[in-house]
């Protein structure tokens, strides 16, 4: 398994991280290879991906470095693929997400709700490099929606420091999805790449949740005007 150099992982991290990514749900299911080789949809990054990067930036978003206290929310195992067009996995890759907190706020200078509330306990971003099978993972919280977005988390994947894929993921179900414009721009019978479900992980007491959001990605970088072609270490 390939190490992320970004920080260092204390033990329970790295438990973390090996235990997730050696389960069955991280295995391709039979009818889903197919499917896959359509290129994840694109979609825009938005306005509050972080202006500044916190400290820590590991796949764990729910403890920020060493602290004790958990973010609040219900905690959520993100985990998948990333490939090429030719089901190929795509090695080294940065997978970046980033989320509300559970009141609503990005970590962004003008990213908080109206009430100005946060959830400080949050880390609100995260990345991980792919290993050997295009395979990451991140423990979060399942997204809350906000204003009038439904649930989303916005994910973007970059190779040799060039984003090729900007998109979001989406919860299977939500109330919200019916409405939201930019999940409904994108071609009804795509759509679906962009949706995942949220379920209850096996065994677990404290009510933890699964959720599995593989991706198909170009070799082109995206266009570097606007929101996208952003290398992922920027500061």
């Amino acid at each position: 398994m390939s190490q992320v150099p970004f920080c260092s992982f204390s033990h329970r991290r790295h438990f973390l991280r090996t235990a997730l990514l050696g389960s069955a749900p991280l295995f391709i299911v039979p009818g889903a290879f197919a499917e896959a080789l359509t290129r994840t949809p694109r979609q825009t990054e938005g306005p509050f991906y972080p202006d500044k990067l916190p400290l820590d930036t590991d796949n764990d978003l729910i403890i920020l470095n060493d602290a004790v206290t958990p973010a609040v929310g219900e905690i959520t195992h993100l985990s998948g693929t990333v490939r090429d067009v030719k089901g190929e996995p795509v090695r080294n890759a940065v997978v970046e997400i980033w989320q509300v907190d559970c009141h609503g706020s990005y970590i962004h200078s003008r990213g908080a709700n109206r009430a100005n509330e946060r959830d400080g306990n949050f880390q609100g971003y995260g990345r991980f490099l792919t290993g050997s099978k295009g395979e990451y993972y991140f423990r979060t919280i399942k997204p809350e929606p906000y204003g009038p977005r439904t649930a989303h988390i916005h994910v973007a994947v970059s190779r040799g420091g060039k984003r090729v894929l900007t998109t979001q993921c989406y919860i299977a179900g939500h109330p919200k999805n019916a409405g939201d414009f930019l999940l409904n721009r994108v071609p009804e019978e795509n759509r679906g790449l962009l949706i995942v479900e949220f379920a209850p992980l096996p065994d677990s007491d404290a009510g933890e949740l699964a959720a599995r959001f593989d991706m198909v990605v170009g070799m082109t970088p995206e266009d570097p005007k606007g929101d996208r072609g952003r290398r992922f270490d920027r500061r």
